[in-house]
C-alpha cells in the first residue's frame, strides 16, 4: 500500500465481475467482524495493479482491503515478508483475513497520515524538528529490520544480484530512452551505457547484503503512535516509535545502502545534501553497531565500509542512481503502457538526482553524456531539487 496520490479519483471498482467476487468472498465475514460494506471506498493505489480500500465496522473502527486482481499475485509474498517483519517488532498491518488465489486480504488500518504527507508538510512550515525525528524513527526501524535472522535465511529472500541490476536498469532503456523519449543509441552511445551498467552492477555487488524492503520510501511508511510495534516477538520494539510500514512484498536480500540510499533520495521529496549526510552518518554508525558490514572478504578485519564513510556514501551514491535510473523507465512506462501520465510529471527531479550524481564522480561520466542527449539542459544550466 502506499499513500494516495492527489490525482483523479479512482473508480471503485474495475469491473462488476471483481465486485462480485469480493462480495461473495466477504459474505461470511461481514456479521463476525461487523464489516459495514456500505462504508466502502478507495483509500489508495500503487503503480502496479493492486488497490486498497478501506471501509468502517460497527464497533466504530475501520479496515484496509487490498484487492490484488493480477494474476499472478503478490499476496503470498506480502503474507511471507509481513511474517518475517512482525518477528522482527515491525509495525506491520496485521492481516486478519486472506485469500491468496482471488488476491483478497483484509487488514489492520494504520491510519491516514504517512511520512511523505507529514514530511512535506513540514517543508511548508519550515519545520527541521519533525523530519529528524521521523528519519530518526524510520532509520531504527530499517536497522532492526536489516538485522533479522529469519530473512537472511538462505532461500527466505531472493537475491537482488546482477541480472536483478541489469532487468532494472533495462526498463529505463526500453521505456524512457526508447518509448519516452524516441531515442535509439548508436554503437558508441550504447558502449557508454555497458560501461554504466557494469559499474552500477559491481557497486552493487561489492557491498554485505542485508533484508532490502525494496521501496523504503516517506510514501510507504506511516506515522504511528510509540509503542504500535505489532507481532509475536517483538519484545522491546515497543520502546521506540516504530513507523508503520507497507508495500514490502517485493523484499530480496541486496546491497546495504539500498533502502537507506532510497528514504534519503525519494521520488516525492528532496533535502539539502547537508541533511542526507547527516542521516547518513547516523544510520552509518548504527550499521556499525549491529555488525552489518561484517568482515573483509578474507574474514580477517572490519569490511572496508565500516572504516571509510566516504566509501560508503559513494557506494550508496551510486546505488540509488541504479534505483533512480529504474524509476525513471517505471514512471515512463506508466504514462505509454499504463495511462498514468502524473507519475512522469516528477521525471526532472530525477534527471537533477542523476545528473548531481554522475557530475560528482569521473567513471559516470559516460552516462552523463547520455543524459544530454536526452535532455541537455539538466547539464547546461542544472536544475534545484527542492
Amino acid at each position: 500500500m502506499t499513500a494516495p496520490a492527489p490525482h483523479a479519483a479512482i473508480p471503485l471498482w474495475p469491473d462488476a465481475a471483481r465486485a462480485d467476487r469480493f462480495h461473495a468472498w466477504t459474505a461470511p465475514l461481514v456479521e463476525t467482524l461487523g464489516l459495514r460494506l456500505d462504508t466502502l471506498a478507495v483509500a489508495s493505489s500503487d503503480a502496479g495493479f493492486r488497490r486498497y480500500l478501506r471501509l468502517e465496522t460497527t464497533d466504530g473502527g475501520t479496515l484496509i482491503v487490498m484487492d490484488d486482481p493480477a494474476s499472478p499475485n503478490q499476496l503470498a509474498a506480502f503474507l511471507r515478508v509481513g511474517a518475517l517483519m512482525a518477528d522482527r517488532g515491525l509495525h506491520v498491518p496485521r492481516v486478519i483475513a486472506h485469500d491468496v488465489g482471488l488476491g483478497f486480504a483484509l487488514m489492520e488500518d494504520l491510519g491516514r497520515r504517512s511520512y511523505i504527507a507529514a514530511l512535506l508538510e513540514a517543508q511548508r512550515h519550515g519545520d527541521e524538528a519533525l523530519p529528524r525525528l521521523l528519519m530518526r524513527d524510520a532509520t531504527a526501524a530499517l536497522l532492526r529490520w536489516q538485522t533479522s535472522e529469519a530473512a537472511r535465511a538462505d532461500g527466505a529472500l531472493p537475491l537482488f544480484d546482477d541480472a536483478f541490476v541489469r532487468r532494472e536498469l533495462q526498463i529505463f532503456v526500453d521505456w524512457c530512452v526508447q518509448a519516452h523519449h524516441g531515442k535509439t543509441w548508436n554503437e558508441k552511445q550504447q558502449g557508454y551505457w555497458d560501461r554504466t551498467v557494469a559499474l552500477l552492477s559491481a557497486n552493487v555487488l561489492a557491498q554485505p547484503r542485508v533484508p532490502m524492503h525494496r521501496d523504503y520510501m516517506p510514501r510507504n511508511l506511516m506515522v504511528c503512535p510509540a509503542g504500535n510495534a505489532g507481532g509475536a516477538g517483538g519484545g522491546d520494539a515497543a520502546a521506540f516509535a516504530t513507523p508503520g510500514i507497507l508495500d514490502f512484498q517485493d523484499a530480496v536480500m541486496g546491497p546495504v545502502t539500498y533502502d537507506i540510499a532510497s528514504l534519503l533520495r525519494d521520488a516525492f521529496i528532496s533535502w539539502e545534501e547537508a541533511e542526507e549526510l547527516d542521516w547518513a552518518v547516523r544510520y552509518w554508525e548504527g550499521a556499525k553497531r549491529a555488525g552489518l558490514f561484517g568482515l573483509d572478504p578474507n574474514g580477517e578485519d572490519p569490511h572496508e565500509m565500516a572504516l571509510d564513510f566516504g566509501l560508503f556514501w559513494r557506494r550508496l551514491e551510486w546505488t540509488v542512481l541504479q534505483r533512480q535510473l529504474k524509476i525513471m523507465g517505471i514512471f515512463c512506462r506508466l504514462k505509454h503502457r499504463d495511462g498514468k501520465p502524473h507519475y512522469a510529471e516528477d521525471l526532472p527531479r530525477f534527471y537533477a538526482y542523476v545528473v548531481k550524481t554522475a557530475t560528482r564522480y569521473v567513471e559516470l561520466s559516460p552516462l552523463l553524456r547520455l543524459i544530454e542527449d536526452l535532455q541537455p539542459q539538466y547539464t547546461q544550466v542544472g536544475f534545484s531539487l527542492r
